[in-house]
């Protein structure tokens, strides 16, 4: 076994699981990286994987390694519920035919979406966000944008974005019981709206919702597995694309030259695809071993769990050149924080869309970046969201 002691540095974080809210963890990750290839870390009882290599298989070893443990499909917290059903059905959250049925649907509609329509879409939604406080307004302008390309109108917009809110805390294994309460409450909203626009007025065209009807086949009344999969389309917006976008943010405010680039949409798409490697919205994902298989030249047995520090293999050398450095002309810029193989998220160009027009937003504001990158941040509590909470 190839057992490494977390590394302790003074003010670096306790493990790679604190990492993720760290104000700078990439030392951290970097001496990650120079340990064994999968090291296994006692306090938190998993394998954990930060070279990209190493990640890389562990994310294309399918048959072997799933997205959630075998014997608990469903959280338990949220095992019964709305909340619970919304997730038993969704194609990133779980392996099997059932849920390989959906996927490719989901995938040719993500993949054929006009990305420049979307880009006005969501700046015309994003425009009409309020920016302040600046934190919220992260997660409602591609909530808010996404809610509008699945057919609801621009009067539902804001009740769709609060019941995204609430029904992400399920995905979370921090949440209270009050807020797991709420995500199921809004898990059956979201599920019953998505029922109604299915069966009523057609979906205009060009819209993802029709995208999805027509590449799934489907007519009303739709299976709860699409509507559940309509809901995550939602749900995989929120935080991974707030996140995206504040630390789009915050790179503007690090890099002053950024803000030469920022006015063209060029240069907006380029600081949002370089933050998605340099400083990602998601850190970390899990595999859990279903049956022994060896990586790297480590033995892992089935029930095993490994944590894959996606943000650290995004600056291996091996990887991306000068991963330090934050680069818009980066030539072939690689990062796995979108995942990798079967379990891809397909909506990478719409999430960097999504992101790129509320940074045009945000700037738009003419806010005093002076000042809030002196005021600073902090990040909210994650085991994997890098999100900040601006002061």
């Amino acid at each position: 076994m190839n057992t490494s002691p977390t590394p302790s540095f003074d003010g670096m974080p306790l493990d790679p699981v604190a990492a993720v809210t760290h104000a700078d963890p990439y030392p951290f990750y970097a001496a990650l990286r120079a340990g064994p290839p999968l090291a296994w870390n006692e306090a938190l009882r998993l394998w954990v994987a930060s070279r990209a290599e190493v990640v890389e298989s562990l994310l294309l070893a399918h048959g072997a390694l799933r997205v959630r443990p075998a014997v608990e499909p469903v959280p338990r917290a949220i095992a019964g519920s709305a909340a619970g059903e919304v997730f038993g059905h969704l194609v990133r959250m779980n392996d099997g035919a059932a849920h390989q049925a959906h996927r490719p649907a989901l995938q040719r509609a993500l993949a054929g979406l006009d990305l420049g329509a979307v880009r006005t879409t969501a700046l015309r939604v994003s425009h009409g966000v309020p920016v302040q406080p600046v934190s919220d307004a992260l997660f409602s302008m591609p909530v808010r944008a996404v809610a509008h390309l699945l057919g609801f109108d621009d009067e539902a917009l804001p009740q769709v974005d609060r019941w995204m809110r609430d029904f992400v805390a399920c995905l979370s294994p921090l949440s209270t019981a009050e807020q797991l309460q709420g995500a199921s409450a809004a898990a059956g909203e979201l599920m019953t709206r998505f029922e109604a626009l299915a069966a009523g007025t057609p979906p205009r065209n060009g819209t993802l919702l029709a995208a999805v009807l027509a590449e799934s086949q489907a007519s009303a009344p739709l299976s709860r597995a699409l509507l559940a999969n309509l809901v995550g389309l939602l749900s995989q917006t929120c935080d991974a694309t707030a996140g995206l976008l504040g630390n789009s943010l915050i790179a503007v405010m690090r890099e002053p030259s950024l803000q030469q680039a920022a006015p063209t949409r060029g240069g907006l798409q380029a600081i949002v695809e370089e933050t998605a490697r340099h400083d990602p919205s998601v850190h970390n994902t899990r595999r859990f071993v279903a049956e022994p298989v060896t990586i790297a030249g480590t033995s892992l047995a089935a029930g095993d769990a490994v944590l894959l520090v996606l943000a650290a293999a995004n600056r291996d050398p091996a990887l991306n050149p000068e991963p330090e450095r934050f680069s818009l002309e980066r030539a072939r810029r690689r990062m796995l924080g979108f995942g990798h193989g079967i379990h891809a998220c397909p909506g990478q160009a719409l999430a960097c869309t999504l992101a790129a027009a509320g940074l045009e937003a945000v700037l738009h504001r003419t806010l005093d970046l002076a000042a809030m990158h002196e005021r600073g941040w902090h990040y909210r509590p994650s085991v994997a969201a890098r999100i900040p909470v601006f002061h």
